[in-house]
């Protein structure tokens, strides 16, 4: 149970922390922040008393500003992953249908949750260095493995392209329309057309490219 009492001072309240969750209160505080000042706007100690606790209180579960940030981006790709696992639905009614899903599902995260998408693209945290962000990174990235190497082998005869280049591809694709056109702040650029025909369109393209998809047999 989380117990707070506040105090207020300013236009803000401020909280004295009483045996209640604060990891969870620094991840909020964090995305707070992110989302008004970008991942790079704010400092360990104005997490913490964003959250109404003292400097010294955030070490009893971070070590620094970048494990906790690290935290806010592991949490992000979980979230990621449950999305893209959702619109990919093992593939079904068929792959490139469920592959079109994916790339809206890709585009509403970044539109819907630019803090966590921030803090997992652009944060510069090293995910070398942090064993759980980098297995967090590589199940979400797994999704769009998993579909590319159902798109392949779904492809008609003759040589295909390795699954794990198309994944990367569409990945590269997908991440520069979200960053650009589909974020949910203020960074984002007009477009005359949304970024999910955008996004469809250009892999369409690339799949014809790569004779994996013939327009004449997509519909």
């Amino acid at each position: 149970m989380i117990h707070m009492s506040w105090h207020k001072r300013g236009g803000r309240g401020e909280r004295s922390y009483h045996h209640g969750n604060l990891k969870e209160d620094l991840v909020r505080a964090a995305l707070e922040l992110i989302a008004e000042k970008g991942p790079f706007g704010f400092t360990f100690a104005d997490a913490a008393r964003w959250a109404g606790v003292s400097p010294a209180a955030p070490y009893r579960h971070y070590s620094d500003r970048d494990a906790l940030m690290a935290d806010v981006a592991k949490r992000g790709f979980e979230l990621f992953e449950q999305a893209l696992l959702r619109a990919w639905d093992d593939g079904r009614p068929d792959p490139l249908t469920a592959f079109e899903r994916l790339g809206s599902a890709y585009l509403e995260f970044a539109r819907k949750e630019p803090a966590y998408y921030s803090a997992m693209f652009e944060a510069g945290i090293p995910i070398g260095a942090n064993p759980e962000l980098r297995q967090a990174g590589d199940r979400a990235f797994n999704v769009l493995r998993v579909a590319a190497e159902k798109i392949v082998a779904a492809a008609p005869g003759g040589k295909k392209p390795p699954a794990l280049m198309l994944a990367l591809h569409i990945w590269a694709l997908s991440h520069g329309v979200a960053s650009l056109f589909a974020r949910g702040d203020d960074a984002r650029r007009a477009l005359p057309m949304s970024p999910e025909e955008l996004l469809e369109a250009g892999v369409l393209v690339y799949l014809e490219g790569l004779g994996l998809w013939k327009p004449e047999k997509s519909r």
